[in-house]
Formats: structure tokens, C-alpha cells, sequence
């Protein structure tokens, strides 16, 4: 999931990662984050066949979004690379009910190796909030599409260049704003290096690999520039606006995130 400074081809989340991996688990477990995770959840469950589908998720970190479609009745195979994260994801699911916890599997290991760790032949590949760490993002775009079946759906979330400077902006951080719109990557100590995607161009890179894109939802148009935590009572319609939201332009542009769904086409390139 996490990194620091880069170089040509890394990822930055495993530099430094335990450090990167608690600060991941305290937005994680935050009702911001729970908005992203109902969010995604929705907008999958409406697009999955009616029936139990076989799913991997790379990068799935402390298992919630595994968790959220395992109780949907799907199996979910988490690959992560992190072992902070899938000891959090093993508390998470020994707390879930036992029929739900066991379509659950955690397997340890990079991305890039996921089909030789967990086969191929899935009806949905997840991959959020991983490619903003990768340098390249075009190996593991590559991996993706090899993992989904024909028919199938990958499902990739990230963060979204075109709105990069509003956090800054509208919490009042004028020069960290002016920084961060002039050099198209967040500036300042607060933020990890990360490399930003718009939904065209991430489209594109799909698209050429067999895996042309269905449709793109904005995620936390409101509720991520807020200096201050929205409250428990706020969550309903919180997050049915950022729904709503997120369906729509301009709204949708001027998301935090972004959330690609594509479809694999029957044979590969």
C-alpha cells in the first residue's frame, strides 16, 4: 500500500513501511475511510454477476474491502505485501462472523507475483490506493489484467490528479496549494510521495491491455477537504451525497479519489 521517495521503478510504500502502515490503519478505520470503502463496495455489488464470484485483492491491506464482499457472499483471496496489514486484516476477520470469515484468505506477497501466489481466472481484480506508490504503474496494470477472467471486472481505485490542490486550498494552505497545482504532485510534510492518475489516461493504459474501462465514479468529493472528521450521525447521508456525488460532473472531477471499473475483453492483446 505505503512508501517514501522513490526511485525509477519502485515503490515507495516499502520504504519506511511500518511507519507508513499504522498512519494507513488510522485513516483506514476512519469514517473518511469507511465512506471510500461503502462507496467502492456499492458501486461493485451493482456491477458483480447475481451470484458467488471468486475475487482477489491486491493490496487489500487490513481486509476491509475484502471483508464488505464477503459478506456480499463473494470469496476474496488479499494479497499484500505487508505484514502489519494482514495481521490487522486476521484481527478483522476473527471479529466477522464465521461463515464470512472464512471466505476470506490472506496470502503474503508483492502484487507483481500474484499469479504465480494465487492463480488466474478471477471475476474481479481489486487494486486500491496501490498504484499511487508505484513509480511505474504498468507491470502490475499488466498483472491485473492476466489475473481477470474473460467477462470479468478489475477494479481500480487511486487518487485523482486533476483535484490535487483543492485538500490545501480549501483548508486554507495557500502556498502548499500554489506548490502542489504548479508541479501536478502533492508538496509539503504531510502528504507521502505518490504519483497521481486521471481516469482518461488510466483508461488508456487498461484499455491496451485487453481491459477497456466501463464507467468511473468520483470518490469523497465533499468530505475529504474537511479539516475536521465527519461525525458518526453525518454517515448516512454523507455518504449517499458523496454516492450521488460522485455519479455526476463537474462533481465527480473534483474528487480525491477516482474509482475505474473495466471490463477484460475476451482475449488478451
Amino acid at each position: 500500500m505505503t512508501n517514501a521517495a522513490a526511485q525509477p521503478g519502485e515503490n515507495s510504500w516499502r520504504h519506511g513501511a511500518d511507519a507508513r502502515a499504522g498512519a494507513y490503519l488510522d485513516h483506514a478505520r476512519s469514517i473518511r475511510g469507511e465512506v471510500r470503502f461503502q462507496l467502492v463496495t456499492r458501486a461493485l455489488v451493482r456491477r458483480l454477476p447475481g451470484r458467488p464470484c471468486r475475487v482477489v485483492d491486491i493490496g487489500g491491506g487490513f481486509g476491509r474491502q475484502a471483508v464488505l464482499l464477503a459478506r456480499a457472499g463473494h470469496s476474496v483471496t488479499v494479497v499484500d505485501g505487508d505484514e502489519t496489514l494482514l495481521g490487522a486484516a486476521a484481527d478483522l476477520l476473527a471479529a466477522e462472523e464465521p461463515e464470512v470469515g472464512r471466505r476470506v484468505s490472506l496470502v503474503q506477497g508483492l502484487g507483481e507475483q500474484a499469479v504465480e501466489l494465487v492463480g488466474t481466472g478471477f471475476d474481479l481484480v481489486c487494486c486500491h490506493s496501490v498504484l499511487l506508490y508505484l513509480d511505474d504503474p504498468d507491470p502490475l496494470l499488466d498483472v491485473l489484467a492476466r489475473l481477470v477472467a474473460p467477462g470479468g471486472l478489475v477494479s481500480v481505485l487511486t487518487v485523482n490528479r486533476d483535484s490535487l490542490a483543492l485538500r490545501d486550498g480549501l483548508q486554507g494552505d495557500w502556498r502548499g496549494a500554489l506548490a502542489t497545482l504548479l508541479e501536478s504532485r502533492e508538496q509539503g510534510g504531510r502528504y507521502l510521495p505518490t504519483r497521481p492518475d486521471t481516469p482518461l489516461d488510466l483508461g488508456r493504459r487498461l484499455a491496451a491491455l485487453g481491459v477497456p474501462p466501463v464507467e468511473w465514479h468520483g470518490v469523497r468529493v465533499f468530505s475529504d477537504h474537511r479539516s475536521g472528521e465527519p461525525s458518526p450521525e453525518e454517515f448516512a447521508d454523507l455518504c449517499e451525497l458523496e454516492w450521488q456525488a460522485g455519479l455526476r460532473d463537474p462533481y465527480r472531477q473534483f474528487a480525491r479519489l477516482f474509482h475505474l471499473v473495466a471490463r477484460r475483453e475476451a482475449e488478451l492483446p
